[in-house]
């Protein structure tokens, strides 16, 4: 049984490219046994749509279901929120996640979490993670860069985000886009101290 009770993390998929990175993370943190709460942007169902096979249920109970049926959460493990469910706990310091992680992170989503605008769920439960001082992943997905784009990343980076542009490495030597996507999403369960074996580390190998 899933324990409720236990910090979440919460993540959001908005509509940059790069959606891959965020279902696949979504798959690592339902593996690892980690309670989710998951928004999905409208934007963001677009791109899934073009980027991927992946239809997705537009409205949140129904995709609940349809991601913990193709993921294997357990009962309770995945809950998912429209981004005007003020109620979520996602939307109060008082009940917030330990980690929040947004996956691919748009520029126009990084904007309004610089300026704290909060005019939607993923916006606001940002700002709770700032104002909570909890960490904030942003897995930045553009290019190229605006002076208007890194002034936010400054800006959000001085206040204790961790900026994550979407920049696999080689050293590995991968042979398909998934050993890309893992690369990148192996860094991201590195921030949240989540034990992950997607990638060895700079100068290891895995046993076996």
């Amino acid at each position: 049984m899933t324990n409720n009770s236990k910090p979440c993390i919460s993540l959001a998929i908005t509509g940059a490219s790069g959606s891959l990175y965020g279902l696949r993370l979504l798959e690592c943190l339902i593996k690892a046994g980690q309670q989710v709460y998951l928004m999905v942007s409208q934007p963001a169902q677009v791109v899934i749509a073009t980027e991927t096979d992946l239809q997705l249920k537009s409205r949140p109970a129904e995709l609940q279901q349809q991601l913990s049926e193709r993921y294997g959460a357990e009962n309770g493990q995945l809950q998912v929120f429209g981004k005007e469910q003020w109620m979520a706990p996602v939307a109060s310091g008082s009940n917030a996640p330990r980690a929040m992680v947004v996956c691919p992170c748009s520029t126009g989503t990084l904007s309004s979490i610089a300026c704290g605008a909060s005019n939607n769920l993923i916006e606001r439960a940002a700002d709770v993670m700032l104002k909570e001082q909890k960490k904030l992943i942003l897995l930045v997905r553009e290019m190229p860069l605006s002076a208007i784009h890194l002034e936010n990343m400054l800006k959000l980076a001085r206040l204790g985000c961790v900026v994550m542009p979407a920049s696999p490495g080689f050293y590995q030597k991968p042979k398909e886009i998934n050993d890309l996507i893992d690369f990148v999403v192996a860094r991201i369960l590195d921030q949240l101290q989540i034990e992950q074996q997607l990638m060895p580390r700079w100068g290891n190998e895995f046993d076996g």
